[in-house]
């Protein structure tokens, strides 16, 4: 009888071995998720984007090793609604958060499933790092939207030092751990590293989605002596030393992996929320326009795919958004309660695989109060209240300076008719960013539809619009 129970208990230990480590098994097989969200990152201002001057090794070897995208875009010029769009997979006029938001408003519509609810509904511990911008009452904070963890701040932008003003309790600027209130030591970029190591030690046994959004290379230009020093007499010196910290940001975060030997099996996207800003020294070449405008310097991004363990080194021509994270990430991690709402991203990895034939996406929309924006196939269109509309086809006129209005008027009706349907699914913004704003966009918009010099870049009413509202 007892060589009976021995053996019954050999069996249940055997067997409960078994699938001990087929339960590990299966945990190390699903990937981590890392988004690295930059900000107001300058079309060509990448190592891999064919910068020159500005030194980025890390994100370099990253986007080296990965696909890069060629042809992808956010769903606004601006952060805030680009940041929207992002995190709930789905176009955020569809619930209103259509332009850049005031201090006073409220955040991402609630009956909206956020990526990090539904990665946390598939077992991922859930940390968000860095600029939020989408809503500070209690309801909309990180903690409240999917993350189990956060350290940053809740407004649209802020000092990289610690700062007297900005940095006390209560304050929208102000470092918080969670919704604590927190001081911190020496240059912010660098801090946001160290935080996000700290994380992947905590849970380097688990699976993690980690939503990573600095504040760089957004205004105020504030670097350290030290990298200032290193580029002394470079002629975008205070850009160049932003950059410089940041990619040494994002090379603590790799090199954390590498030593944990994750890397092989994290799924890292890499984007900008928007395109380069005229007043941050960036350069979007060979784009028109930058960030706040419906050229394509204000919404295509650079972007990559870094996942070693599934995808091969390479380029991807086919359009894409930044729409498309949510679907993919929750893609991988295998879940299948998302949301009760349809997404407008798309699961990319069959087309990075080959297994799916065409395009992610054969259409794309943008609005944003008095402008709206469409890709169909080559074709871009852009309206505005009062100047009409623009029509360009990118494969052959990339720099967006050859209006075709005139000569394809059966592709213009197409498009116009498209962008109808499209805003019969929308709502009206829940609130718009002001006549002073409104009138300086559309006065930006008006030089670049003539292909003439932006006459308000650097205007004293845009300067105080910024000062104001320190986005």
């Amino acid at each position: 009888m007892k060589s009976l129970s021995f053996v019954l208990g050999f069996i249940v230990l055997f067997f409960s071995s078994v699938g001990c480590q087929q339960s590990k098994q299966e945990k190390t097989d699903v990937p981590n998720v890392i988004v690295l969200l930059i900000d107001d990152a300058g079309y060509s201002d990448f190592g891999f984007a064919g910068s020159e001057d500005l030194k980025t090794p890390n994100i370099d070897e990253l986007a080296n090793n990965g696909i890069v995208f060629t042809d992808a875009h956010v769903t606004a010029s601006v952060c805030g609604p680009s940041r929207a769009g992002l995190m709930t997979g789905r176009y955020q006029q569809r619930f209103g958060f259509e332009c850049n938001p005031s201090h006073d408003f409220s955040g991402v519509d609630l009956n909206e499933t956020t990526i990090a609810e539904a990665m946390k509904q598939a077992g991922y511990k859930t940390a968000a790092f860095g600029k939020w911008h989408l809503g500070d009452g209690e309801a909309y904070k990180p903690n409240a939207r999917g993350f189990d963890y956060y350290w940053g701040f809740l407004s649209g932008g802020r000092h990289y030092f610690s700062n007297s003003e900005q940095d006390k309790p209560g304050h929208s600027h102000s470092i918080r751990e969670n919704d604590q209130f927190t001081n911190f030591e020496g240059y912010l970029t660098d801090r946001l590293g160290d935080k996000a190591v700290e994380f992947i030690d905590r849970n380097k046994e688990n699976p993690f989605f980690m939503y990573w959004a600095p504040n760089a290379v957004h205004t105020p230009m504030e670097a350290t002596q030290e990298d200032l020093d290193l580029f002394e007499g470079h002629p975008r010196q205070k850009l160049a030393a932003m950059t410089w910290a940041l990619d040494r940001a994002v090379g603590q975060i790799t090199d954390k992996l590498k030593r944990e030997g994750l890397l092989d099996n994290t799924l890292i996207f890499f984007l900008s929320d928007n395109g380069g800003a005229h007043n941050n020294e960036s350069i979007n070449y060979p784009l028109k326009g930058f960030k706040g405008n419906k050229y394509e310097g204000g919404i295509r991004v650079n972007f990559f795919m870094h996942w070693p363990k599934e995808l091969k080194k390479g380029k991807y021509n086919g359009l894409t958004s930044s729409l498309d994270i949510f679907a993919t990430s929750v893609a991988v991690a295998g879940s299948k309660i998302v949301t009760n709402k349809p997404l407008d991203g798309v699961n990319l990895l069959p087309f990075l695989k080959k297994k799916v034939e065409g395009n992610p996406h054969d259409e794309l929309f943008w609005r944003k109060d008095k402008m709206a924006a469409m890709r169909y196939a080559d074709y871009k269109m852009i309206r505005v209240e009062g100047l009409g509309y623009r029509l360009y086809n990118l494969k052959t006129n990339l720099s967006e300076d050859q209006d075709l209005t005139q000569a394809k008027p059966e592709v213009l009706n197409v498009m116009q008719q498209k962008v109808s349907n499209w805003e019969e699914q929308i709502m009206r913004p829940l609130w718009t960013e002001g006549h002073t704003w409104d009138t300086i966009t559309w006065m930006i918009h008006e030089d670049l539809y003539l292909n003439r010099e932006v006459r308000v870049a650097n205007s004293k009413a845009l300067k105080s619009w910024k000062k104001e509202s320190k986005e």
